[in-house]
């Protein structure tokens, strides 16, 4: 096993900027923004429509939903993070490998086929498919028991805290298979592969570094993490507040439609034939676990 290059967050952020600018941090990034847009639309559509199709709001309901949209898409998932890690892998040299993530999969796909795309697909189903019901759990849970409500005037703060903890809960639940996961993506890139599979990976990594191999990066991605889904979840939930006319005010909707169980916001009213469960779950920010 390869000693590791970075010696914590700092060290790590230091080492890129000497060595590649500040243009080096986001390398890799255009893989994330092409597929940013369609996997926000299926993980909504899929949660929002599960729920429905369960019958009722309610916490396990809320997970299996999340947990529904978060299997799905990995199938645009997947490939996106294998690009972002094989362009995040390359040495900062003027001979490149990949031109950028479309030249990355075309290329992966010439030489591997579609299973080269699809490498660490089971790695990342283990790991979206809980996380994404964390994260819904959470924030449903939190939302009701801050007792969010359209008019309250902490309402943005409330929704603040309930999105970035959601972010850190759904992290902390799978982030040792985001480790594995990473490790696979990139197993072969420089060298004969090195590991046979899940399992192989984890032993391998806990043999040779011990269990905190499983939380290296952690601390980086928790301090993304919560910034980016609390203002993410913050902005969304009230666009969607204001654009189904919730900006009247409580008393407006309750004239209209019968009060439904729980916060009036959390689940649309019965009257309206348009609407759906829309607990939304924004993108995360990707883990960097590779080392």
């Amino acid at each position: 096993m390869e000693k590791p290059q970075y010696r914590g967050t700092l060290h790590c952020f230091q080492s890129i900027v000497k060595q590649e600018s500040v243009l080096g941090l986001y390398k890799g990034l255009g893989s994330p923004l092409t597929g940013l847009t369609f996997i926000n639309a299926l993980v909504f559509g899929v949660q929002g429509n599960t729920l429905r199709a369960l019958g009722h709001d309610s916490p396990l309901n809320q997970f299996l939903a999340g947990a529904a949209a978060g299997a799905i898409q990995c199938v645009i998932c997947c490939p996106m993070e294998l690009a972002k890690t094989r362009l995040q892998l390359q040495d900062a040299s003027p001979t490149r490998t990949y031109r950028g993530s479309l030249d990355c999969l075309a290329q992966i796909y010439r030489h591997e086929g579609l299973r080269g795309v699809n490498r660490g697909m089971v790695s990342t189903l283990l790991r979206e498919t809980p996380s994404f019901g964390v994260y819904f759990l959470t924030y449903d849970v939190l939302t009701r028991a801050l007792c969010c409500e359209p008019g309250d005037r902490l309402l943005v703060p409330k929704l603040l805290l309930a999105g970035g903890t959601s972010g850190i809960m759904s992290w902390l639940s799978t982030y040792p298979m985001d480790v594995v996961k990473s490790r696979l993506q990139a197993d072969g890139l420089r060298g004969a592969p090195r590991y046979r599979g899940i399992v192989d990976c984890m032993r391998q990594s806990y043999r040779a570094e011990g269990w905190r191999v499983f939380t290296r990066g952690l601390a980086s991605t928790l301090l993304r993490a919560f910034p980016v889904n609390a203002a993410t979840f913050a902005t969304v939930t009230v666009v969607l507040s204001y654009a189904r006319g919730e900006e009247a005010g409580p008393c407006r909707r309750a004239r209209l439609c019968p009060p439904p169980r729980g916060p009036r916001w959390l689940s649309p009213p019965a009257c309206d034939p348009m609407a759906v469960p829309w607990r939304i779950a924004p993108r995360r920010p990707e883990a960097q676990t590779l080392g």
